[in-house]
């Protein structure tokens, strides 16, 4: 096969790779005796952790769903690349250079082509690059003032790779182009589009721009934000779905909360790229927030594995959202996706109705770090809140608030608290227990 790495490249490469290393950094490991790890497995989804890692045999194991291998197998599970791509990512990590098998001449042959995913990642470090020598420009100037008046100075854009997408269709196209990318991988990795003609142009123009990277620090889309009052188009955009950027996967800034986020069991989660930054820069290290999509499923699984989140091991989980009726109903949605997590969810607000960016600027880093310290379960803030709809000086009010509020305690994962939220809410209503325990177990 043209190309081939050689063997004992390839042995070198399992023999000097540290599996413990190369997955932790997508799942959380903790002991599991007699020198292995076990984790969440990353492949299905569980409560209990069923996924092994034994470092002496350089293997990990899934007894929940039967996938195992060497670290090789897990970069190609885990993020969808080809056998040559988890060598060749691998080799780069211990500093060995790959070989590669020689023709009947003797002559070495070519290095194999790039996949797809190395080339969208290479082409997407080529654009930041570029985009990040754009912000110092005199166009950039708006995107510079933007920054700076939320508190975010050269070192914090430089921090978080801010860029600038310039005036004019297609300037990135044709750096891109001129650095060997073709068309379709263009148009393939989200960086360009086809306009009406036919030809290729930018997909960002005179925006404010954030890399989003993925677990392992690849840059795999991007978020931009509008600064001129004639952009027509959205206030944010963001990168559309590509072979590499799933949005419903991503959260910004897990690349640089990952760490904190399994050494301290908590994940912070906000609504925007600064309040991301905020909460970093005032202390919060692990906030992460969702691009440009309601926070899901998948999001909830990429945390669960960071956090360990298990029977035995109960991590946190705190939203942050605006205290208008927006950021209300966030919250409430978000509850309806607490049972997925083993560990607890809370809520914080601040009382201002300012978000972590706005808090930072108006009050300091402490006033951030105490918006995170002042937080309330999730559960009593959703009771809360339907109660609030309710007049609870009639008694229709209070039996109708009863009925709204009853599926909420019924809903606990932990069995232990519904007899005493079932008191708090009887309380809470000015009711008798026995009517509010009928409408939670009837709920």
């Amino acid at each position: 096969m043209a190309g081939r790495i050689r063997d004992e490249d390839i042995a070198l490469v399992r023999e000097r790779t540290s599996i413990g290393d190369v997955i932790s950094e997508t799942v959380t490991l903790k002991s599991a005796g007699g020198g292995n790890l076990k984790g969440l497995c990353p492949f299905h989804d569980e409560k209990s952790p069923s996924f092994n890692v034994s470092p002496a045999r350089n293997v990990w194991y899934c007894f929940g769903c039967g996938a195992g291998g060497d670290a090789i197998k897990f970069l190609m599970d885990a993020e969808h690349l080809s056998f040559v791509e988890s060598v060749e990512r691998l080799a780069g990590r211990v500093g060995i250079q790959l070989r590669y098998v020689e023709d009947d001449r003797g002559a070495p042959r070519p290095r194999p082509q790039q996949g797809q995913r190395q080339r969208l990642v290479a082409a997407h470090a080529a654009a930041v690059e570029f985009y990040r020598a754009q912000l110092s420009t005199a166009g950039a100037r708006p995107a510079r003032e933007f920054l700076a008046q939320r508190g975010f100075d050269r070192a914090a854009a430089e921090r978080y790779g801010c860029g600038f997408a310039p005036e004019g269709w297609d300037p990135l196209t044709k750096h891109l182009r001129q650095q060997g990318f073709t068309h379709q991988e263009l148009v393939t990795a989200g960086l360009s589009r086809e306009s009406r003609s036919g030809t290729l142009i930018d997909r960002f123009r005179r925006r404010l721009l954030w890399p989003i990277r993925d677990l392992t620090g690849d840059v795999i889309g991007f978020g931009a934000r509008k600064l001129f009052d004639d952009d027509d188009g959205p206030k944010y955009l963001n990168t559309p779905e590509t072979p590499i950027y799933k949005k419903s996967h991503v959260l910004y800034g897990i690349d640089q909360a990952k760490r904190e986020i399994a050494k301290q069991g908590r994940a912070v989660i906000v609504e925007g790229y600064t309040d991301v930054m905020a909460c970093h820069l005032a202390g919060v290290t692990t906030a992460v927030a969702t691009c440009g999509t309601a926070f899901g499923a998948d999001h909830i699984g990429v945390l669960r594995r960071l956090l360990l989140d298990t029977d035995s091991v109960a991590g946190e989980i705190i939203f942050t959202f605006d205290g208008d009726a927006a950021g209300q109903k966030a919250a409430l949605r978000a509850f309806s996706d607490d049972q997925r997590f083993v560990g607890r969810t809370f809520i914080a607000v601040s009382p201002d109705n300012m978000d972590p960016c706005e808090l930072r600027l108006a009050k300091g880093d402490l006033a951030v770090r105490d918006l995170v310290a002042r937080r309330e379960p999730l559960v009593d803030f959703a009771l809360r809140h339907e109660l609030s709809r309710f007049d609870l000086d009639t008694v229709d009010g209070r039996v109708e608030a009863m009925r709204r509020a009853a599926p909420l305690v019924a809903q606990l994962k932990d069995r232990e608290k519904r007899p005493e939220y079932v008191r708090k809410l009887a309380m809470d209503l000015g009711m008798e227990i026995e009517p509010v325990q009928r409408a939670v177990l009837a709920a």
